[in-house]
């Protein structure tokens, strides 16, 4: 990408219409980092990923820190480059810190969260932000429309999980076969549902505030009201027309029978006023496809979906598997051999250049290859042309974070709490020497990516 000076109008972009930013980078890595020093808990460092610096390639003295941010130890970057922000949540504090990738700087935290999180996310146009607050024992709504937070009360609740378009958001509750999702009440369903729990509908578990409720949290429930059954889910991806949730039961990983993918429609649970329409199926109809060998993330492109998982062997322990499943007629393909994970565990999973596949698992040294004496690591690189593994990077620790660096075939990647690059045309490491950090790397994001795709989040 080569920035060009507009004349006559004395600004200076790069690509998409995006301002130049303060540093003067065009492809730019951002660092979560932990513990950078004895007095702060946490910081954000941006680094120019074409030339793998911690500082200008002029000027050795010249870093770029993101400004004003305070967030003690963050842990995860959601990543929104086509909007130029960032989401950030730091679990020392429980607080989200919105950054302006124009202005590398952060807008301040977000209000109305209930304590720590468990799995947070906000919507593309910073609206809504649902979170599941586990401790506090509730999902949490932060509706910026209507100007007030919501704690709708699902003991159990740590995974939620909201469509790109931010119409959708689905909640998912430890050691449970159900899923649950928010709606935003009409002025007549407030109304009508303002008796209290005797009014609400069968499938509500909760309308708050109770006495004129905005905001009311479902089971997901056929046309009869009958709870719909998975097993034990505990993650959704979308299709990219958004019509489709594709639901993730994790199955014998955690703790249920048998891992699956289950096809759910969106238009009933879209939590936007007076977009709803229709009606949740019954379980008989809704399409299911097996996955053996687990399903606890996926990763959607055009009509392939990529599963990723952990397989119980009949010694106890658990082997990373990845299950490339056909959207066009339904069918899954053999589990691939992968890292190794903790079950049930948050991975990452992103795609990149020279048509690879980069899945992040953590605790890998506790799984099957481990124990066996084989090989093993936390950061596998998939061929997506042949569907084959082309290799499994030698352990650096838990791999916490991926960024693909579009165009420059190399990924940024975070392992045991250092930074690391990988090239995307073999899987050879590059040299990280300009690009560690001092403290504990947690996760990193490309913000310079040409859409909100690149992301490991979502």
């Amino acid at each position: 990408m080569v920035a060009v000076t507009l004349a006559g109008c004395g600004t200076t972009t790069y690509f998409a219409g995006r301002n130049l930013p303060p540093s003067g980078l065009v492809n730019r890595v951002l660092i979560a980092i932990q513990n950078p020093s004895a007095l702060a808990k946490g910081s954000l460092q941006i680094v120019d990923a074409y030339y793998d610096t911690r500082y200008a390639f002029n000027n050795i003295n010249k870093i770029f820190p993101v400004g004003g941010f305070s967030g003690a130890l963050p842990v995860s970057i959601q990543n929104m480059p086509e909007e130029q922000v960032g989401a950030v949540y730091s679990s020392g504090d429980g607080s989200l810190a919105m950054i302006s990738y124009a202005t590398e700087s952060s807008t301040g935290s977000q209000s109305g969260l209930n304590g720590a999180s468990s799995s947070i996310s906000i919507t593309r146009d910073g609206a809504y932000i649902i979170a599941a607050s586990q401790q506090e024992r509730v999902l949490t709504v932060v509706d910026k429309v209507g100007g007030s937070s919501y704690g709708l009360s699902l003991p159990g609740v740590y995974r939620v999980s909201v469509n790109p378009g931010g119409t959708v958001a689905l909640a998912f509750v430890q050691n449970s076969n159900y899923v649950y999702y928010p709606r935003k009440l009409t002025a007549s369903e407030t109304l009508a549902y303002s008796g209290g729990p005797s009014t609400w509908p069968a499938n509500a578990e909760d309308c708050e505030p109770q006495n004129a409720p905005a905001w009311c949290l479902f089971e997901a429930a056929d046309a009869n009201g009958t709870p719909l059954t998975f097993d034990r889910p505990i993650k959704a991806v979308f299709s990219a027309d958004g019509g489709t949730a594709y639901v993730l039961n994790c199955g014998q990983e955690c703790g249920g029978s048998q891992s699956s993918v289950t096809l759910l429609p969106t238009a009933p649970m879209i939590f936007r006023v007076s977009q709803a329409s229709g009606t949740l199926p019954s379980q008989n109809s809704l399409t299911n496809i097996p996955t053996p060998g687990g399903a606890s993330n996926a990763l959607v492109t055009s009509s392939t979906m990529y599963v990723v998982g952990q397989q119980l062997q009949t010694d106890g322990l658990f082997t990373g598997n990845l299950t490339v499943v056909n959207l066009g007629n339904n069918t899954a393909s053999s589990a691939v051999g992968i890292s190794d994970g903790a079950p049930g565990a948050p991975s990452r999973m992103i795609l990149a250049d020279d048509g690879t596949l980069w899945i992040a698992m953590t605790k890998c040294n506790n799984g099957e290859r481990y124990a066996k004496g084989q090989p093993y690591g936390c950061l596998t690189m998939f061929n997506t042309s042949s569907n084959s593994v082309s290799l499994i990077e030698p352990y650096q620790g838990d791999a916490t974070g991926i960024a693909d660096v579009e165009g420059l075939h190399k990924i940024y990647a975070v392992e045991g709490g250092q930074v690391y690059i990988f090239s995307t045309t073999n899987g050879t490491a590059i040299d990280n020497q300009y690009v560690t950090v001092t403290g504990t790397a947690s996760d990193v994001a490309y913000i310079d990516a040409h859409s909100d795709s690149n992301n490991t989040v979502y």
